[in-house]
């Protein structure tokens, strides 16, 4: 488990404002489940998802997310692990492989999610993406409940990963803006 607890480049945790609101979210809060709940709504719901704002700043670091108040999913994830580990909840990562076409037609991209460990319920997945009309991702456990359902040549990457992966850390930290972003999402072809 230590591994899902680190502070990293990108899941910063020890950044003052990362600790500030992980605290804040804990506060008269004992059970992981509430808290991760808690934390994951934060996330879901006050911070911006850059494509459906078509916001031209890309954030990756947890604590840039943070202080901009935007992500794609994926920099959302990276939050949502950064105040989960701050508070001692064991949080990895993993992706699944969608279409892309309400941004381009026939292009897919890798859609960034969390595994988050709760004790009641072992390895829980989620999505932080954002909901809009037509997505409401939930945390319910032990029932999932992301933004997608998986369609034709879509599928899960289902390995929890301790960091996220370096293709989609490189395609955040490469494009900085809502056009180039569109244009170069990370994809990966094979399950």
């Amino acid at each position: 488990m230590k591994k899902y607890l680190e502070s990293t480049d990108i899941i910063d945790y020890y950044d003052p404002s990362i600790q500030i609101l992980a605290k804040k979210l804990s506060k008269h809060i004992d059970d992981d489940s509430e808290l991760a709940k808690k934390t994951y709504e934060y996330v879901r719901d006050h911070i911006q998802h850059s494509g459906d704002h078509k916001e031209n700043i890309t954030t990756c670091k947890a604590s840039d997310v943070l202080k901009h108040k935007t992500g794609w999913c994926y920099a959302k994830a990276h939050l949502l692990a950064a105040l989960l580990r701050a508070n001692g909840i064991p949080t990895g990562f993993c992706y699944q492989r969608l279409s892309c076409a309400e941004y381009k037609r026939g292009i897919y991209c890798l859609h960034g999610l969390n595994w988050i460990y709760i004790k009641k319920y072992g390895w829980y997945r989620v999505d932080v993406r954002g909901n809009k009309e037509g997505v409401d991702a939930q945390f319910v456990p032990p029932r999932e409940q992301l933004a997608f359902n998986i369609g034709e040549d879509e599928f899960d990457l289902p390995e929890n990963l301790s960091e996220p992966l370096p293709e989609v850390v490189k395609t955040l930290q490469t494009y900085t803006t809502y056009d180039e972003m569109i244009c170069h999402f990370p994809d990966i072809t094979e399950e």
